[in-house]
């Protein structure tokens, strides 16, 4: 179904390239004038010098400590196979009977609901069960993307790619946290480098994974596949680390 008149005359009005580069620029000069408010306390630490060892330090911690090993797992293969974004084109257009603008909502769903998300939980106290958190959220990741799969529906796809990113960005908050405490100073840059690389790696793959399964088996099965591989990603990740779902106040 296309959206409704009002939608299409909002959208059309950021429609020009310039518009949309206007609103770009502001969000970014406002990110930097929050960045430039955050108070900052530096450690003076003694410079390590470069060697592959240094290099390849990161890499070890990770593999070292079982949380943070955990956490990046969940997140790398919860996106690996959920990531129902690539198709959304297809689903616009051959499932949703869709046009271009409605689209572009489906695609300001996601990160609509991750701001919302980011909003609550910035205004919120340190959650008490971190582990669970994280976990349920993944899970509801999952079955938002399955519930997302089998609609027909414009508002109902747009409120599960809502719920999407609403849930992912609590799984992020608790995962970079965690890794930032986890990890002692002098390693922080390194441990953060991988953490970074495996999920920038695991969205490429995603897209390439679920592009892959819908030309072999349609896009359909591709994005419900996805998401119930998901929830299997969870069950088992709560399984073989049994401390992330454990895991108490985050902050401690």
């Amino acid at each position: 179904m296309p959206a409704p008149p009002l939608v299409e005359r909002l959208l059309a009005l950021t429609r020009t390239a310039a518009t949309i580069y206007a609103i770009n620029a502001a969000a970014l000069l406002v990110c930097l004038i929050l960045l430039a408010l955050v108070r900052s306390q530096p450690v003076v630490l003694q410079r390590e010098q470069m060697s592959l060892t240094s290099l390849i330090a990161g890499f070890r911690f990770v593999f070292a400590i079982r949380m943070i090993l955990g956490t990046i797992t969940l997140d790398l293969f919860a996106v690996l196979l959920g990531g129902a974004t690539a198709l959304l084109p297809v689903y616009a257009k051959d499932i949703l009977h869709a046009g271009p603008s409605a689209l572009g909502l489906l695609q300001a769903a996601l990160p609509v609901g991750s701001l919302v998300s980011a909003a609550i939980l910035a205004h919120r106290p340190p959650m008490q069960r971190a582990g669970r958190a994280l976990l349920w959220s993944v899970a509801a990741f999952g079955v938002a993307t399955i519930s997302f799969g089998i609609s027909k529906w414009f508002w109902f796809s747009w409120l599960m790619l809502f719920t999407c990113g609403a849930v992912d960005n609590v799984s992020v908050v608790i995962r970079h946290t965690l890794v930032q405490l986890l990890t002692p100073d002098e390693k922080r840059g390194r441990v953060s480098a991988v953490n970074s690389l495996f999920i920038g790696t695991s969205n490429e793959l995603g897209g390439f994974e679920s592009g892959f399964v819908a030309h072999l088996f349609g896009p359909v099965f591709s994005v419900v596949s996805g998401g119930v591989g998901t929830i299997l990603v969870v069950i088992t990740v709560a399984w073989v680390w049994p401390e992330i779902r454990k895991y108490g106040r985050l902050g401690t």
